[in-house]
């Protein structure tokens, strides 16, 4: 019976032929791919270029654009570093100890994955707009949060603020504890286990989680449009500026400064896979540890 069932199935793989549905789920899916994803990106590449360089160059280089983009890298250098610190915080935290609360915590991490970034919006607007109790004291002090650079980056702080610490979580899980407690029973301090140890062995997660914060930082709408109060020159990132150029009509520029963005996502997607294969790799090397071990 075995020998009769794997005789026609090592005959199958030796002869290489693989069922009709493997081609036509294969042809679906690059159907799909190039609708979805290919066909839009092309059309924002077209429109922006169909005037020629020079009416590129001349939209990208505008002092609004310029001023746009100077905010946007300005509250992705500032969210991206504090959110790695926090998301190492965190990860360590949850990891290497057990306290009261943890679930709660692990909940309240996942937060900004679930409410509506207008609703993260709104959430700072009252917080710190002319309504809330803080406002007397902000405007006695001259202190500006919403529609202002500050209200921009908390909004961007929130939105990005799981990232990190969900891809360092499951490889610190993963790993155990067990060579930091062999570190301090040879007398290492917290600091010598977390640079010569823990970092280390968790360096392409955090790249890789560091990647993601950075792409959703570039491209966040939702929350930055309502706290940013869409002051031109003054509060709009390159998203924002977008979606004025092409209320106004003014296609090309739109296009133009769409395909700036998306060059920088381009080269933010590129780091991103290759930190990704740097973390598969090190999953890889760590499953094989651990069963090396057992």
């Amino acid at each position: 019976m075995d020998q009769s069932i794997s005789v026609p199935i090592s005959a199958r793989s030796a002869s290489g032929r693989r069922p009709a549905a493997f081609y036509i789920l294969v042809s679906l899916a690059w159907i799909v791919f190039f609708l979805i994803l290919v066909l839009p990106l092309l059309m924002v590449v077209t429109q922006g270029l169909h005037k020629g360089i020079g009416a590129f160059w001349s939209a990208i280089v505008e002092p609004d654009v310029l001023s746009a983009l100077r905010l946007t890298l300005l509250a992705t250098v500032i969210s991206v570093p504090l959110n790695m610190i926090f998301g190492l915080a965190v990860a360590w935290c949850v990891t290497k100890f057990e306290f009261r609360g943890k679930s709660l915590l692990l909940a309240l991490l996942d937060l900004p994955f679930s409410v509506s970034p207008v609703v993260t919006g709104l959430m700072y607007v009252l917080l710190f707009g002319a309504q809330s109790k803080l406002y007397p004291f902000l405007t006695a002090h001259h202190l500006e949060v919403v529609y202002a650079v500050p209200g921009i980056v908390l909004a961007t702080i929130f939105v990005t603020l799981p990232y990190v610490a969900r891809e360092l979580i499951p490889l610190m899980e993963q790993q155990g504890s067990q060579e930091e407690e062999a570190a301090r029973l040879l007398g290492a301090n917290g600091w010598q286990m977390f640079w010569h140890i823990t970092l280390p062995n968790v360096k392409w997660a955090l790249v890789y989680g560091v990647v993601l914060c950075t792409a959703r930082a570039m491209g966040e709408f939702g929350a930055v449009s309502v706290v940013s109060g869409h002051i031109r020159g003054l509060t709009n990132t390159l998203p924002l500026h977008i979606e004025i150029l092409y209320n106004e009509y003014n296609i090309v520029a739109a296009f133009s400064v769409a395909i700036l963005l998306l060059v920088m996502s381009l080269v933010v997607l590129l780091l991103r896979q290759w930190s990704e294969i740097r973390l598969t790799k090190q999953f890889e090397e760590q499953r094989e540890l651990t069963k090396n071990e057992h």
